[in-house]
């Protein structure tokens, strides 16, 4: 007598298999990378100057990142929840672009833009502000390459919020800043969290338009990513150090994003 599972687990291998090459891809270089870095070396370059002020740079220029988005971004998102127009249309491809261009990309527009000779660096240069080159300008490059993932994340929860709701409470005579603070941002809270989370960690991360609209200052504008670029000019240890301290951070912002239980909209697929 034939064992009736036997066609469903035949079928489920299937998929499996198919699957194992891409899955060893995605997992085997990170665990390699992680084991390679012995907790003595970790604690020895951790002890290293200019690892500590690449460690304290990004840590502080990817919090202000996000500040600066929470800041603008919320109430963007929450503008892109409200309209469905063709404006809206044109702003949310905007918001999105910067995800879909490449980083060294990203750079040259921002050094276009606000560098010395840019139409905006140019003012600010007349009035004794430079930005191209400084700490300041790797907190701008993380903004412009990170903001939109809250951005969608923020969008998607705002939407999310039924009408009723709110409605409710302007019958009951809430006034515009009650109906934010009391029902739209603990509404929306889990897609908020999830996309600040989000946008720290790409904030973190960022390489190419860092490198090339701030610089690979050592103690200045060197970031992490561009410290783990360094190391492999000098000593593979460093760039081992950093990225598995990278990875440490970036395993941190998942997990926290799996707790809220959200999961990322599509580009242009928002509701």
């Amino acid at each position: 007598m034939s064992n009736p599972r036997r066609p469903h687990l035949a079928r489920q291998a299937i998929p499996a298999m198919l699957a194992l090459p891409l899955l060893l891809l995605l997992s085997v270089p990170i665990l390699l990378l992680v084991s390679r870095t012995t907790p003595g070396a970790l604690a020895a370059e951790l002890q290293q100057r200019e690892t500590q002020q690449a460690i304290a740079l990004s840590l502080a220029t990817s919090t202000a990142a996000l500040l600066v988005t929470l800041v603008f971004g919320t109430p963007l998102a929450y503008w892109l929840s409200c309209h469905r127009s063709r404006l809206s249309a044109i702003v949310e491809t905007l918001v999105d672009l910067p995800t879909v261009l490449p980083p060294s990309v990203a750079g040259v527009a921002l050094l276009l833009t606000l560098g010395r000779n840019g139409p905006f660096g140019n003012v600010l240069d007349s009035l004794g502000i430079e930005l191209a080159f400084t700490p300041a300008a790797v907190v701008i490059a993380q903004v412009f390459v990170a903001s939109p993932y809250y951005v969608r994340a923020a969008r998607a929860g705002f939407s999310s919020i039924e009408s009723d709701v709110v409605m409710v409470s302007i019958i009951d005579g809430a006034s515009a800043w009650q109906r934010l603070r009391s029902v739209l941002l603990p509404q929306a809270a889990p897609s908020l969290l999830a996309g600040a989370a989000m946008c720290w960690s790409r904030a973190i991360g960022e390489f190419g338009a860092t490198i090339l609209f701030a610089g690979n200052m050592p103690g200045y504008t060197q970031t992490m990513p561009l410290a783990v670029y360094m190391g492999f000019q000098g000593g593979l240890e460093r760039a081992l150090v950093l990225s598995t301290v990278l990875v440490g951070l970036s395993l941190a912002v998942l997990l926290s994003i799996r707790l809220t239980g959200w999961r990322p909209p599509a580009p242009g697929m928002q509701s």
